[in-house]
């Protein structure tokens, strides 16, 4: 039986080496939470953009800051909560990455990503910087 409410923080370095370490952590408490692979999988595609806009978009590579990743056990599934600390954006002034004037360019396809793998994808500004809030449901729970 899982711990409901139980919860994990990771801290990493505002460098591209570490967004594998926060992944890989991400992944082996999904894992125990019984995620089977596919759910295993859309989990490590979002959480990888995520931690990887973070770290270049977000603190813009500056290794002074770091990356916050919160992970919680729900009755529902996984919450992922990723923050940086630095200058933040508003996600809906993004290009959608799916209109065909903006498909060769690379801006937005991590969000489109996100949204795609994971059931609820919210993002919340604060003075400095930005958490983007993630949820992936069971699959005994999707109702």
């Amino acid at each position: 039986m899982q711990i409901l409410g139980k919860r994990v923080k990771i801290s990493i370095p505002s460098r591209i080496e570490a967004i594998d370490q926060a992944v890989s952590k991400t992944i082996e408490f999904a894992s125990s939470l019984g995620f089977d692979e596919s759910e295993l999988y859309a989990i490590d595609l979002a959480v990888r953009e995520a931690v990887a806009n973070a770290v270049k978009h977000g603190n813009m590579l500056d290794e002074s800051k770091k990356v916050e990743i919160t992970l919680r056990n729900l009755e529902k599934g996984l919450e992922v909560k990723v923050r940086d600390f630095g200058k933040g954006f508003n996600v809906d002034e993004v290009p959608d990455p799916t209109k065909p004037e903006n498909l060769l360019k690379p801006n937005g396809k991590g969000i489109l990503f996100m949204r795609h793998f994971m059931e609820k994808v919210e993002w919340k500004r604060y003075r400095q910087g930005m958490v983007v809030k993630m949820l992936k449901f069971r699959k005994h729970s999707q109702v």
